[in-house]
């Protein structure tokens, strides 16, 4: 093995050791020892993508990536090694990107060794079986369709079309039946014969960069990545080079106006640019997306937010190449903003004119890399896998010295590679992407590949010319010194003895948890708090004017808040079932003054009418572009709505907020806080001392309100979060036309309720889950191709343990999956009986590692135990009680608990969650009449019929009669029969059922009293 020992610069905090190896065939490694990881991982990154696909056989280069999982001549058994993965309590996965393809997985640390021998077969002798490629098309031809109605893919395309045809930018890259199957059969082209030639011409040791992460020395890592990796071959072949820019003169000064899919308006402002990798030490990009980007008093947002044109906006590089870039400013509208694009991108223009006449400051240069240089060396631990893919990634484009570091830690003040990147960003050279349903009927030209219509148009000579010489907006200034940049990095001296979390204080309003870091000693804390209203949820009105609520709040922190984040504190504010929470984190030597100027803001509260009405604009753009949401988001919507005791529809939102004026929430916020109770929990670099002086803190502050004097809720009004509890023998449906009326894709959620919390229910539960979901991936998505998106998962309400199935579909309407389903349930059973003891018992040791598996970083630990506390379960030691419950687990215990939960049909309870795509319109009216056929019924005149169905008319109680009305004159009367007397239950209407359903007791329910 040819080795060159260089230095790898590493977090100062970083315990673990590094070492870059290059093997004999040229394939670069590097090495990351950790000796106390549970999980091993490793990620090959191929310097070969999208840009590389053949003329005539776009996504090949993608459709190569979903191959290589299948079989290999050393383990011929096809996904053997996903399946070894999911066995061994780890998971795999891979992307395609233009220039790169990255493959990654990760495993429990004990058997890295076969795991890398399994994962070393894609690159030396993969099988490209005949079957299981034309197989394989039907899964990239179904990811594709998935991502037909999401703006995100529809407006890249777009960006791709407008480019230079001479460009690999310009192509397409995912692939589709179209271009993998049907265009090169009927061109003579064998597509098999053509991904092994793409493989052969491409996959060279030479281009590939390898990370292995594992518990083993150095040494041993290093003999493991010769052993597996050294038969790679190496073809020599040059790395790919793409030269020259994508938009050339005639692709710039242009509008670009689309139609999305979604409801809101969105300014794009897109400048060719200098590629930030060739110039990541200066960071000049960075610095100019920094200023442009930033939000507080004086920036660009807040000018355009003040003036109520902008929602949001985000600046800096786009695209990361070695051969282009862009840099773009990204601006969310608001409807007055929609009608003042001139005037935003004149202001954009004002701000750069600042950056032009104030010069490059050092000064901020030099406080980006203090931060920079803080987060890097005290940057927390991620899992294994996802490290791996990111510095296996910075192999490719960085010398081996900035391996880890990468474009994180800028190095030096380099004032004319600022200046040049600023150039760039001209009237001349800009280009603007703009989006909003206003363009309907106006956008005469459509992008081929997903539909999007747009249009076309020179930007007027004069309006560049007034972009060019801007007038001095003195409003817009640079920003202020961070104050919130941390300077105490000391750590406090917990008792080291602290396992779990503790009350420190407890009193009718308030219950405060405490835990001091012991395990990652690092300068840093959370701090969550969960405020608990009566009055916050108590009908739709109260619920939506809590939304705004909370969002306001966020809103006028933002300009003094923004420095925090900008210096490592991250805060959110959010709506909750019960009130709101607002959570903390980061370094903890200034949080808790974020804190009490968060606490502050709650108790002098001031409704501002314009942010009022913004926001509200803002609300009901969310809730009517639930309608665009996936199918298989759709159906997970519905399951909570079906089991959640407490919960408004979607459409009950809609009908009032348009009622909803600032006067309302002045009236609504004494009742949401003249009654109100936390509970929080202090984690991290904080004493317990402070912690209860903080408890104390928030309580004064909510009791002494300038508005209210917030008081103790009474025991009756103590809100509990219940969940539906389905009897023994339940067999429910609920079947719902799918929203959006261009999205072919259906999808079913079956879900099998279990029980609640409970140590030997929930390891047989994910045991089951563990010993199932790699073949219901094998048997539903590789072999019977029902779609993409094929999930067996756990499912956690409150405490209430089921598994779901999720599926989403253009081949099979939801009932015939529901099918599908049901015959693998079958089919499994042969499978459970067939495992050995051996099978078994390692089955049930993997879980135990993965319950053992130990928390990466502070929050990862935080977030555990808050759950704990939130649900009001409070098992602490969760993980190593149920690992006490697992060893004792035998293999019948789970084939009882399958024959149980799964089997018997007078014992399982089952909800069937199905929404109809508009490929399955025809099923939707068998599934809502019980089996009456509609063969006479003319798709066109029902699919103009669903079309003209509002978001409202999504309730069954109006979507049914709406179908009736066009299909009445076409239905058959269903045949009685046995098997029509065993359907299902069908639901049809929501809160009916949830009406005649019985509930599970609240697991906060005994803690309240304490409270109180």
């Amino acid at each position: 093995m040819g080795e060159v020992e260089v230095e790898i610069w590493k977090p100062r905090n970083d315990k673990r050791s590094y070492r870059r190896a290059v093997l004999s065939n040229q394939l670069q490694v590097l090495l990351i020892s950790d000796p106390d990881t549970d999980k091993a991982a490793a990620s090959m990154d191929v310097h070969v993508g999208s840009f590389s696909d053949p003329e005539g056989l776009e996504g090949l280069a993608h459709f190569l990536e979903h191959m290589l999982f299948y079989s290999s001549q050393k383990y011929p058994l096809e996904e053997s090694y996903s399946k070894y993965l999911v066995e061994h309590g780890g998971h795999a996965n891979a992307y395609t990107s233009s220039e790169q393809t990255n493959f990654h997985f990760d495993v429990n640390a004990d058997y890295l060794t076969e795991a890398l021998d399994r994962f070393s077969q894609f690159f030396i002798c993969p099988l490209f079986s005949p079957d299981a490629t034309s197989r394989e098309i039907k899964a990239v031809d179904s990811e594709n369709s998935k991502n037909l109605t999401v703006d995100r893919w529809r407006l890249d395309q777009l960006a791709r079309l407008l480019s230079s045809n001479n460009h690999p930018f310009h192509k397409f890259g995912t692939g589709n039946s179209q271009t993998l199957e049907i265009g090169p059969k009927s061109r003579g082209v064998d597509t098999r014969l053509e991904l092994l030639k793409f493989y052969e011409a491409h996959y060279s040791s030479n281009l590939m960069c390898l990370a292995i992460y594992g518990k083993e020395s150095l040494d041993i890592l290093e003999d493991l990545a010769q052993e597996k990796f050294s038969d790679v071959g190496n073809t020599g072949r040059e790395p790919p080079s793409f030269l020259g820019e994508p938009c050339l003169r005639e692709h710039l000064q242009v509008i670009i106006k689309a139609v999305p899919v979604k409801e809101g308006h969105f300014l794009e402002l897109i400048w060719p640019s200098i590629p930030e990798i060739k110039l990541y030490e200066a960071a000049p990009s960075r610095y100019l997306g920094h200023l442009l980007g930033h939000e507080a008093d004086g920036s660009l947002f807040a000018l355009l937010k003040r003036l109520g044109w902008a929602n949001s906006l985000s600046a800096g590089e786009k695209e990361r190449s070695m051969g282009f870039s862009f840099f773009e400013i990204s601006i969310e509208l608001t409807d007055a903003g929609q009608e003042h694009m001139e005037d935003i991108v004149g202001l954009a223009f004002q701000y750069i004119d600042l950056l032009h006449k104030e010069g490059v400051q050092e000064w901020i240069f030099e406080e980006i890399r203090a931060v920079s240089d803080m987060k890097f060396h005290f940057q927390d631990k991620m899992t294994p896998v996802n490290y791996v893919m990111r510095l296996a990634n910075n192999m490719q484009y960085y010398p081996v010295k900035d391996w880890l570091a990468g474009p994180l830690l800028p190095r030096y003040f380099d004032q004319e590679a600022i200046k040049k990147t600023l150039e760039r960003l001209s009237p001349e050279n800009l280009r603007i992407m703009w989006t909003s349903k206003k363009f309907e009927g106006r956008a005469n030209l459509t992008e081929p590949w997903y539909g999007t219509a747009y249009s076309l148009e020179q930007i007027d000579a004069n309006m560049l010319k007034r972009w060019g010489n801007p007038a001095s907006e003195p409003r817009l200034q640079l920003p202020s010194q961070n104050a919130f940049i941390p300077t105490d990095f000391s750590l406090k001296h917990p008792n080291a003895e602290v396992q779990y979390p503790c009350l420190v204080k407890s009193s009718r309003m308030s219950r405060l948890w405490y835990k001091p870091d012991t395990v990652f000693k690092t300068p840093k804390a959370c701090i969550i708090v969960a405020f608990s209203c009566p009055e916050s949820n108590f009908s739709p009105e109260a619920a939506v004017l809590s939304s705004i609520f909370s969002k306001l709040l966020v809103d006028y922190l933002n300009e003094y808040a923004y420095y925090a984040e900008i210096a490592g504190l991250q805060y959110t504010i959010q709506q909750t079932l019960t009130g709101f929470q607002v959570s903390t984190g980061g370094y903890n030597h200034k949080q808790i003054t974020l804190l009490e100027k968060i606490l502050d803001k709650i108790v002098s509260f001031v409704v501002e009418e314009d942010r009022f009405l913004i926001i509200k604009e803002k609300i009901m753009k969310n809730y009517l572009n639930f309608k665009f949401q996936q199918p298989y988001q759709q159906v997970m919507y519905h399951c909570s709505l079906l089991l959640e005791h407490q919960r408004w529809h979607i459409n009950d939102y809609l009908e009032v907020l348009p009622y909803l004026g600032a006067e309302d929430l002045t009236k609504f916020l004494p009742r949401i806080l003249s009654r109100m109770s936390y509970e929080g929990f202090v984690s991290g670099n904080f004493t317990a001392q402070e912690a209860i002086v903080l408890a104390e803190k928030i309580e004064r502050t909510l009791s002494e309100g300038p508005i209210v004097k917030t008081r103790a809720p009474f025991p009756s009004q103590i809100v509990q979060e219940r969940i539906l509890k389905l009897a023994p023998g339940a067999n429910f449906f609920f079947p719902a036309a799918g929203l959006n009326p261009q999205d072919e894709n259906s999808a079913l959620q079956v879900y099998f309720q279990v029980g609640q919390d409970e140590a030997q229910m929930n390891v047989l539960l994910e045991l089951f889950i563990l010993t199932a979901k790699q073949e219901v991936f094998h048997q539903l998505r590789s072999v019977e191709q029902l779609g993409y998106v094929v999930v067996l998962m756990q499912r956690n309400d409150s405490g209430t343990r089921g598994a779901q199935f999720i599926i989403q579909s253009t081949v099979k309407d939801p009932q015939g999956i529901d099918q599908r389903v049901e015959v693998f349930l079958e089919s499994f059973e042969a499978i459970l009986q067939k495992l050995t003891d051996d099978e078994f018992k390692r089955n049930v040791n993997s879980l135990i590692d993965m319950k053992l598996e130990k928390h990466k970083n502070l929050w990862e630990e935080t977030s555990f135990y808050w759950k704990e506390i939130d649900i009001g379960t409070l098992k602490f030691d969760r993980q190593e009680a149920e690992v006490a419950v697992l060893k004792t687990v035998e293999k019948q215990h789970l084939l009882d608990f399958y024959n149980q939960q799964f089997k018997c049909a007078c014992s399982r309870r089952k909800l069937s969650i199905q929404v109809y795509g508009t490929a399955h319109i025809k099923e939707l009216e068998l599934a809502l009449y019980n089996g009456k056929s509609t063969d006479k019924v003319d798709p066109v005149v029902l699919n103009a019929r669903i079309e003209t169905l509002s978001v409202k008319d999504t309730d069954q109680s109006t979507i049914y009669p709406a179908l009736k009305q066009e299909l009445t004159d076409n239905v058959v009367p269903p045949i009685e029969s046995q098997e029509t007397k065993q359907l299902p239950e069908r639901i049809d209407n929501i809160f009916e059922f949830k009406g005649s359903q019985a509930l599970f007791g609240s697991l906060k329910k005994a803690h309240h009293t304490e409270l109180l």
